[in-house]
């Protein structure tokens, strides 16, 4: 079996890039033949490094280090990422089996989805947010700091000021979105989400394709022989962007309320803010090896309080595999993995209830038990890279079997189309 796995990056700067690096690695381990395409050159994280994956980079720009008006014009639709995709893709040495994409948004646009289903494979596209569905790719209001409840695309979503940067930024999405629509049109997308409140939540949103439904966790690395011992950690950590739509300023609050200090890995635009405050320490971004030994060695727990509908965030389930507790927002997927008042809580991300979920977690005992349950839990249910792998394999293998047939009514075509993994 050959596939072709896209994404923007070869390095695991979020959490979609480290999917797709982890499931490369997983792959080709396996035995499957594996190209990974990379829009933009550089630089290749090391579980690249096997002789089953060939890597291409098409040499495209991030659309962020654009101007202003190339960037909207690629974003909406880049002919020539189109172009070099068609070319790469022919000039393999193998015809594509399946091809499983992770990114498109920050410098391949909506033009590859027409090059991707002309070459006849079966096109695969894991849903880590909402971009298929929803403009600004996290169904979150940044103007009112609380998640979106109106139907993408609908009127009120085209009038809501609802966009990180500015009224500018949601125009050239809402674009991007419209063209994205006719990309797919006539196509049968197989999707994957990550958690099942994303399947549930986005079911809703994407009538308007014609799509089959699949399950897939998140890889996380295998687990230390040795679990962490939380009970001698001191502080409650974070680990990851340090924005308020994922709650970094509501662990600061519940942290001091709770009378323990707050450990902040990562870096983002409320570092400002939170540098200088009691009880806070920010240590910056760190590679994942050094995040690993932070989080064994000061967190009495891991705080994943996000005000959006995260999908599965990887910290989470990382600490979990490692026996230590996570505080989860009620409103992200990764929460389906924490079960409440055993292996961590699951509480609402607001202030006063994060505090009141830090303050139990003074206990050595309470952090003690929590810790091997969440170990315990992670043994009898590994998320590792090989159990993700395998479910990929077992995924394109039915998708060969079955292949999707074309809407006969254009994009408005999904009854029969979903099926679960």
């Amino acid at each position: 079996m050959h596939v072709v796995i896209l994404a923007e990056f070869a390095t695991a700067s979020g959490g979609a890039e480290k999917v797709a690096l982890e499931s490369a690695r997983g792959l080709a381990d396996r035995g499957v033949a594996v190209t990974y395409v990379q829009g933009v050159d550089g630089p290749a994280d090391p579980l690249l490094d096997h002789p089953g994956i060939r890597r291409i980079g098409l040499g495209l720009a991030d659309v962020w280090s654009r101007n202003a008006l190339s960037a909207a014009a690629a974003g909406i639709w880049h002919a020539a990422a189109a172009a070099r995709l068609k070319q790469a893709l022919a000039g393999l040495p193998s015809r594509a089996d399946c091809i499983h994409v992770h990114q498109w948004t920050r410098s391949l646009s909506p033009s590859v989805f027409p090059v991707l289903f002309s070459t006849g494979a079966p096109v695969a596209l894991t849903l880590h947010d909402y971009f298929l569905a929803c403009p600004n790719g996290v169904y979150y209001r940044f103007d009112t700091a609380e998640p979106c409840a109106v139907r993408p695309m609908s009127a009120a979503c085209l009038i809501a000021p609802c966009d990180a940067k500015s009224r500018l930024h949601k125009l050239v999405r809402v674009a991007r979105t419209a063209a994205l629509g006719r990309a797919l049109r006539g196509h049968t997308l197989d999707v994957v989400h990550v958690c099942d409140a994303s399947r549930s939540r986005m079911g809703a949103m994407l009538g308007g394709y014609a799509l089959r439904h699949h399950r897939i966790d998140n890889p996380v690395r295998t687990a230390p022989a040795d679990p962490a011992d939380p009970a001698r950690g001191d502080a409650i950590a974070y680990v990851g962007r340090l924005t308020r739509e994922k709650g970094a300023d509501l662990v600061a609050d519940a942290a001091v309320a709770a009378g323990l200090p707050a450990l902040f890995v990562g870096t983002g635009p409320l570092e400002a803010e939170l540098r200088g405050r009691p009880g806070v320490e920010l240590l910056g971004w760190q590679s994942p090896e050094a995040v690993e030994a932070i989080l064994r060695g000061r967190a009495r727990a891991l705080a994943a309080p996000s005000r959006w509908f995260e999908t599965g965030p990887l910290t989470v389930y990382e600490a979990l595999a490692q026996g230590i507790p996570v505080v989860a927002s009620d409103r992200s997927g990764a929460a389906e993995k924490v079960r409440d008042g055993r292996s961590g809580f699951v509480v609402a991300p607001e202030p006063a209830a994060l505090a009141r979920a830090f303050a139990a977690l003074r206990e050595d005992g309470l952090v003690e038990r929590m810790g091997r349950e969440a170990r315990a839990r992670f043994r009898d249910a590994p998320m590792t890279i090989a159990a993700h792998a395998a479910a990929l394999h077992d995924l394109y293998g039915r998708l060969l079997r079955e292949p999707a047939r074309a809407p006969q009514h254009g994009i408005a075509a999904v009854v029969g189309l979903n099926t679960t993994s």
